[in-house]
């Protein structure tokens, strides 16, 4: 029986593929397992993946881990109180700062190098604080906006101030400051908490 030139172009490739299957029976499995071995594979990364993440969270919610002889109680009101200070201090800061940039008057000068000054020593007061609460275990600032929710001192917006106006307002917020420190050094002495208590950046502007 004689075939057709389409039956025999269409049982040539059928023919070919049966008979490289042939030739190589072992090809299919091969392939099989390869994929297997790239499938166990990406599993496998992927566990040690997820594990190094859950490790990572876990170390990030667990709490400070600081040699010191405080209890978990003291770390917590010390910090608080101090995070209170040091917001004031900074919120003191700005606003003689202010002071000194809106300052005029026949007196400018004096007044105008009095409050850098000042600004100065108060400037220098917000590291040690900052870093003694790191070193109890607390958490310490870290914004602008945690300062506004945590300050006690007053901003002045106003756009001029008498001059003796600005160093009334001052006089009085350093004098209610000075009482805050004491109060923070009567949280610090009821913790026993010696090194904070007498930490010198709380007398810097004596």
């Amino acid at each position: 029986m004689l075939m057709t030139n389409n039956q025999i172009e269409s049982e040539e490739p059928a023919a070919r593929r049966a008979a490289a299957k042939n030739r190589n029976p072992q090809q299919g499995k091969v392939f099989d397992r390869a994929k297997r071995t790239s499938t166990d594979a990406n599993e496998t990364m992927n566990k040690a993946a997820s594990k190094k993440t859950s490790e990572l969270l876990h170390r990030r919610e667990a709490p400070l881990e600081t040699r010191t002889d405080l209890t978990a109680s003291a770390t917590k009101d010390i910090t608080a109180t101090m995070n209170a200070v040091l917001a004031d201090v900074f919120a003191l800061y700005v606003k003689t700062k202010n002071f000194h940039w809106h300052m005029s008057g026949p007196h400018f000068r004096d007044y105008h190098l009095l409050l850098d000054e000042h600004a100065d020593q108060l400037f220098a007061m917000t590291d040690p604080i900052a870093e003694r609460v790191r070193k109890i275990g607390g958490l310490t600032l870290r914004s602008i906006g945690q300062i506004s929710r945590t300050q006690r001192v007053l901003d002045n917006d106003a756009e001029y101030v008498e001059p003796l106006d600005m160093l009334a307002e001052l006089a009085d917020d350093n004098k209610t400051f000075a009482a805050r420190l004491r109060e923070a050094h009567n949280v610090c002495d009821e913790h026993r908490d010696v090194a904070t208590e007498f930490d010198r950046s709380l007398d810097r502007r004596d």
